[in-house]
C-alpha cells in the first residue's frame, strides 16, 4: 500500500510512519512546511499519488485554544475539511484523527460512536467541527477518536511525571476525578494500520484497553520508577485551567474490535513498553 501520513513529525505520526514501513508499506510522510492543510493550494501541490492518507496533523494545545479559538478551528476544522475534500476528489481513503474531547464526560459509561457530542472546550469543539467536515466531503473515510496519547516523540503526561521522578521529586498532587484510557502511540499506530486493512468507513473509537484517573496513572508510573514517591489525589478544582476537561471520557471500543478482530493492549502494558523504550526501566 502507498500510504501518506500528514503530521509525520508528531508523536503519533512518527510512530505510524515507522510501523507502516516495518509492515512493508510505501510511506510518504508530510508535515509543515512541506504541506499546510489550511491552504488548499498547498494540499493539492503536496499530496502525492497514494492509496490512503492518515491525518495526524492538529492543533492540540487544549488550554491555549481558549484564546486561540480561530487558529484551532482553522487547523482542526477547516484544515481537516480541505484535506478531506482533496482526498475525496481523488477517491483516496482518509483516516482522520479526532478525540474523546468531543464529549462532555457527563456519564459513567464509556462513550459510543453514536452518542451525542457536547464538547466542553474550544479544542473539542474544533475537533468536532473537523469530524463534520470530513463526513461532509463524502469520500471514503474513517474518523478515528483516540485519547490521552503518550509516546517517545512528543510531550506527554508520562514524560512529565517520569522526568520529575528521575530528577528526585518525591511528592505529587494529581487530579483524581478525570478518567480516560491513556494510549501508547505505538499501539495506536498498529491499530491505525489494522483500520486501513479493514476497509471500513465511518466513525470508530480506538483506545487502550482499561481506564484510569490521572492520579492512578501517575501512581502506576511512580510504582515503576520510584515506589517511595507520595502521590496525593486531588479534585480538578485544585488545578484550575482555562479549558474545562471531561470528567469521564472513556471510549467504547467494540466497533474497532469488530472491524479489525483485535483490541489494543491495556494502558498498563503501554506504559511498561513506553518506559522500556525510553530506557527508564
Amino acid at each position: 500500500m502507498k500510504l501518506t501520513v500528514i503530521g509525520a513529525n508528531g508523536m503519533l505520526g512518527r510512530d505510524l510512519v515507522a510501523a507502516a514501513q516495518e509492515a512493508g508499506h510505501t510511506v510518504h510522510g508530510l508535515d509543515l512546511p512541506a504541506i499546510d492543510i489550511t491552504d488548499p493550494a498547498s494540499v493539492e501541490r503536496a499530496l502525492p499519488e497514494t492509496d490512503a492518507v492518515v491525518n495526524c496533523a492538529a492543533y492540540t494545545q487544549v488550554d491555549k485554544a481558549e484564546e486561540e479559538r480561530d487558529l484551532a478551528f482553522r487547523i482542526n476544522a477547516d484544515g481537516a475539511g480541505i484535506l478531506a475534500r482533496a482526498c475525496a476528489s481523488r477517491g483516496v481513503r482518509l483516516l482522520h484523527l479526532s478525540t474523546d474531547y468531543v464529549f462532555s464526560g457527563e456519564s459513567d459509561q464509556p462513550w459510543r460512536e453514536e452518542d451525542e457530542p457536547a464538547p466542553l472546550n474550544a479544542y473539542g469543539a474544533s475537533k468536532l467541527a473537523g469530524e463534520q467536515q470530513v463526513h461532509e466531503a463524502r469520500g471514503p473515510s474513517v474518523v478515528v477518536r483516540v485519547e490521552s496519547l503518550f509516546g517517545k516523540n512528543g510531550k506527554n503526561f508520562v514524560r512529565t511525571i517520569a522526568t520529575r521522578l528521575l530528577d528526585g521529586q518525591r511528592e505529587f498532587r494529581v487530579v483524581a476525578d478525570q478518567i480516560s484510557s491513556p494510549t501508547y502511540t505505538r499501539h495506536a499506530a498498529a491499530g491505525l494500520l489494522r483500520l486501513l486493512e479493514s476497509g471500513q468507513n465511518g466513525t470508530v473509537h480506538m483506545t487502550a484497553s482499561g481506564h484510569c484517573s490521572w492520579f492512578e496513572f501517575a501512581r502506576a508510573i511512580a510504582d515503576r520508577l520510584a515506589p517511595d514517591a507520595v502521590v496525593e489525589p486531588v479534585p480538578s478544582e485544585a488545578y484550575p485551567l482555562p479549558a474545562r476537561r471531561p470528567r469521564f471520557s472513556v471510549l467504547y471500543n467494540a466497533r474497532f474490535e469488530a472491524w479489525t478482530g483485535t483490541r489494543l493492549p491495556s494502558w498498563r502494558e503501554g506504559l511498561d513498553n513506553y518506559l522500556k523504550e525510553e530506557g527508564w526501566v
